[in-house]
């Protein structure tokens, strides 16, 4: 835009830019990944507790392309927003969050392993080259693309205590494989799928049927229900997991499962820690919508999309880390680190929500309260809490 707007001032062209983004020899991915691990391990890490649970979260995203018949590699993938098919690329993302602040860590363009599904050009590129491995890694099924992105990621240098995902990438066989090769617990969303199935009590069977099998929590308690079960591997229990229902909040008569692979954590843990994948969701829409994500470079190149998305990435990581620095105290000193509190996991008033729910659910297991008395008492307690806990009460409600 400068070189269009006659204000560019620098010793090369317009062209040169263009080169250079569709340079084939360019290891976007070894960029962004460096840059990534400097920021989280040199300025993120120290201003949190050792002890803090951090996570690597996978997605993807549509990454649409108008007449993608011209543009390498472009292929119908799946909408599934609009549930429908769409000419482009799913944008497979690897981050990292702490809860506050979130960091891309690597991205890859992936267009259809279906060979019936890519209408877009396959330009001759040598298979040794990094161009010609970039490619290959492009038609390559998401999930085993996802472990590779995770393996690179902590050879690099990062780290995390838990990988977040939601029902897409959720196959027992992805949750095995990021267990043993990566050696990093999963907590994710289970498929409701009638052949996705788990040792209980030592009988094979689907989420649907573990459901029915167990008595389920009523009343006000925030968990449905928590079992443990085994993650099956050709028939066979492999490692011990643990399942946590809780209702949807948009259907109240649906349930919401997740499963977690370390047995120490509670269940108020597991849901806590699963709320920071919404992190990435936040991201693919800043991304979209404030920097031009997808929308700014034109280019029918594989090589020049890859380099605009490891650009974007590169934005987001710098603004990311300015937000961190201004909004929190102990960026500022060591005076400040020694007063201020560490960001919460969970805001104040859904710590008291909590703390009211257990509450109650204690006074109905001593007491023996029937729900409507519990709404009297709830309701009672209610009206005797000073005006402004009642307001930010009925704020989160």
């Amino acid at each position: 835009m400068q070189a269009h707007t006659g204000r560019l001032n620098e010793k090369f062209g317009k062209n040169t830019v263009y080169r250079f983004l569709n340079s084939a020899k360019t290891n976007w991915e070894r960029l962004i990944c460096t840059i990534s691990e400097r920021i989280i391990n040199g300025t993120l890490r120290c201003l949190t507790e050792p002890d803090r649970k951090d996570a690597f979260i996978i997605d993807d995203t549509l990454f649409s392309r108008t007449g993608g018949k011209k543009t390498q590699l472009c292929s119908r993938v799946f909408d599934h927003v609009e549930m429908k098919m769409k000419a482009g690329f799913r944008l497979l993302t690897l981050g990292w969050t702490d809860g506050d602040t979130f960091v891309p860590v690597l991205g890859r363009l992936l267009g259809s392993s279906s060979g019936k599904n890519i209408i877009g050009p396959r330009d001759k590129t040598d298979a040794r080259s990094l161009a010609g491995k970039r490619r290959a890694q492009a038609l390559r099924k998401a999930p085993d693309v996802a472990v590779e992105m995770l393996r690179a990621a902590l050879k690099a240098g990062h780290r995390a205590k838990y990988v977040l995902f939601d029902t897409w990438f959720s196959t027992p066989r992805g949750i095995l494989r990021i267990t043993r090769e990566c050696r990093l617990h999963v907590i994710a969303m289970i498929k409701k799928a009638p052949k996705v199935f788990s040792e209980f009590e030592g009988e094979k069977k689907n989420l649907r049927q573990i459901y029915g099998a167990c008595r389920k929590r009523c009343g006000r308690t925030r968990f449905l229900l928590s079992v443990t079960v085994s993650i099956l591997e050709d028939g066979k229990a492999v490692i011990p997991a643990r399942i946590v229902c809780v209702r949807n909040r948009n259907n109240r008569k649906d349930r919401i499962a997740f499963i977690c692979t370390d047995m120490l954590l509670s269940e108020e843990e597991i849901v806590t820690v699963y709320g920071k994948r919404w992190k990435i969701e936040v991201f693919f829409k800043t991304c979209k919508s404030m920097l031009n994500l997808g929308s700014e470079c034109h280019s029918l190149s594989y090589d020049a999309l890859t380099a605009h998305v490891s650009l974007v990435f590169i934005r987001y990581m710098f603004l990311s880390l300015q937000k961190r620095l201004c909004d929190d105290g102990r960026s500022f000193g060591e005076l400040f680190f020694s007063v201020v509190d560490e960001i919460a996991d969970i805001s104040f008033d859904n710590a008291v929500r909590l703390i009211i729910d257990l509450l109650l659910q204690s006074v109905k297991e001593v007491f023996c309260f029937t729900d409507s008395k519990l709404d009297m008492l709830a309701d009672d307690f209610h009206r005797k809490l000073p005006p402004c806990y009642r307001r930010a009460l009925k704020c989160s409600a």
